[in-house]
Formats: structure tokens, sequence, C-alpha cells
């Protein structure tokens, strides 16, 4: 059903957040939607003034106060909504985790937010500059960003070159390679930047990692793999966000594309050094239909041609697909 960002009361900051609630709210609703009442088939779409409010707790994942924002269609309009309520700049804000304010790369917030989560926002901390040297063709590192502009670690593979420079953390927004910056340059792009770099030699890397409250600190993590049971969205039904367009509120996925999702993310690490889950659901959706893979191919370069997908690896994603669809995943 469409859903169309509502007019942002003017609040004062009191009004805003809600005193001393305990970091580590998954216990907090948000907005809900009956989607059964609130269209029936064949009606057309309530009056604007009439539908749902869709509301988000959100807290600083270093610790803050509770919250409460609304009327966002996509995560750059979601961060202004965060930084309105704590009043800091969106670009501050490095990316979000969802019902958890650890820095959990399984519970990155991605295209969807699950209706009944409590969203946490990690801002930027301590700036470093390191200088590693490629020993080896692999770095192993995964790049994600957070579609506001910034890339950064999702992954670092036990025993890799960067594994071993104890510096490099999970989180790390990647500012600047060998001085050039990489702000609004695209994981993939920022992968294949990392892969070029000329083996038996030094470069630099200036990272800025998330902030951290002292009792937050722990031994460094090298990212969780996807477990197998994990859920894309939590919550009766996803609120997807949309680079173009509004956000719509959907049904969680089925048994089917959670499955597909995870093969095709695995896949993209494997090819392309990134995870992007909300990728891997959109090319799961391109290819649902489609008959044959010479045609999903033209469905994935005509939507997705910026990405210059290798012929093997669109072949790996189609048959991903069709192992999802007969069960055999």
């Amino acid at each position: 059903m469409p859903w169309e960002p509502w007019r942002k009361k003017t609040k004062s900051t009191k009004e805003h957040l809600v005193d001393n609630e305990e970091v580590g709210g998954g216990h907090a609703g948000a907005g809900t939607l009956n989607k059964s009442g609130a269209n029936g088939a064949g009606l057309p779409p309530p009056p604007a003034n009439q539908r749902p409010k869709l509301v988000f707790h959100t807290q600083l994942a270093h610790g803050s106060p509770t919250g409460r924002i609304e009327g966002f269609s996509n995560v750059k309009e979601l961060y202004v909504k965060i930084a309105e309520a704590f009043k800091i700049t969106p670009a501050e804000i490095l990316f979000c985790t969802l019902n958890t304010h650890k820095i959990d790369m399984d519970k990155l917030l991605g295209g969807q937010i699950g209706l009944e989560d409590f969203i946490f926002a990690h801002v930027r901390g301590l700036k470093k500059e390191v200088e590693v040297y490629k020993s080896e063709d692999a770095l192993g590192l995964t790049i994600t960003d957070n579609g506001a502009g910034y890339a950064f670690i999702k992954r670092i593979k036990e025993g890799s070159v960067v594994d071993k420079v104890k510096v490099i953390c999970v989180g790390d927004q990647v500012e600047r390679i060998n001085g050039q910056s990489i702000v609004g340059t695209r994981h993939y792009e920022v992968a294949r930047m990392l892969k070029e770099l000329p083996k038996d030699k030094p470069f630099t890397l200036k990272l800025i990692e998330p902030m951290k409250a002292f009792e937050m600190l722990e031994p460094r993590s090298k990212g969780a793999k996807p477990a197998s049971d994990s859920k894309i969205g939590t919550g009766r039904g996803t609120l997807r966000l949309r680079s173009k367009g509004q956000a719509t509120v959907e049904d969680e996925p089925t048994e089917f594309e959670e499955k597909a999702i995870r093969k095709v993310d695995d896949l993209l690490e494997s090819y392309m050094g990134i995870r992007d889950t909300d990728l891997a659901a959109t090319m799961v959706e391109l290819g649902r239909d489609k008959t044959n893979p010479d045609v999903f191919a033209m469905a994935l370069d005509e939507s997705l041609g910026d990405f210059a997908f290798p012929d093997e690896f669109v072949f790996d994603v189609w048959g991903a697909i069709g192992d999802a669809k007969q069960g055999r995943l």
C-alpha cells in the first residue's frame, strides 16, 4: 500500500525525546498498520489526513534519551529525522542498526524496517589513519554502505591482510584511500578500488569509527556471517524504503525470498566484495517471474547496469533463485 511521508509537526526538544529510557530498547513498539482494514480490494487509498502515522522509536547507539520519528521515505530522509530529534547533523550518522545498540552487522538497517523495530543510530567517533602493506591480492575486507554516501567495513576475514592490522575494525567508515576522498562513492566502487591497489606496496586508509559508550567497549569483532535463520525485517510487516518514490508497507519476506536473498548476498560478497541485502532483495524480485537467464540478464542490465555484473555472477544468481523456488536451498 503506498505510504506518503507526513508533514513534520513543530515540536520542542522535550516532545521529541523521552528521558532516561534504557539503551537496548528492543521492547519498545512502533507504529503498526492493519493492512486489511486500511484499504479494501478495489477501493482507492484513504485521504492523506486519514492514513495511519508510522512512528518509530530511536536512540543514539552510544547512549541517549529515546526519540520518536516519522515521515520519511528513504534512508537519507530517515537520517534527517534522527538528526532533528537529537540536534545533530545528518552527516554525523554512519549507519543504523535495528533492535540492538551494538555494532552488529547482521542487524544493519537496509531498505526495510519492521513496523515494531527500534532504530539505533551509530554516529562518528574517533578518526584514525593507518598504513597497510598489501602482501596479498585479497585484503579480506567486505564493504557495504549506508545509503547516504558513507562506505564502511562490514566484515574482516580471519587471518587476512587487514585482520593483522588490529586498529581496523568492523563498522569503521572508509573516508579516504591514499588521500582520495571516497565520500559519496558506492560500496561496490570502493571494493573495486581496494581490489585494484597494487600488490606488494603500502597504502593508507583514513577511517572513522562509530562512537562507543564506555560500557560497550569489547574485543574487536570480525563481523558475523548471516545466520541461517536470520530474518530480513521484523514485526508485523515492513516499511520498504526506496531511493525514488514513496515508501511502502509490505508483508514480511516469504521463506523463498529469505533463502534466495541470503544466497544472493553471499554471491555478492564472493564476486564483488560487498554485502547488501537490499540489493540482493531487488535482484530476487527481478528474477522471480523471469522465464530464462537471458531475460533475467536483460532485466538486471536495465535496472542495475551501473554495477557491471560479470556474466558468471548473473548466471549463479539465476541459479540461486531457481534453487530457492525448488526448495533446494
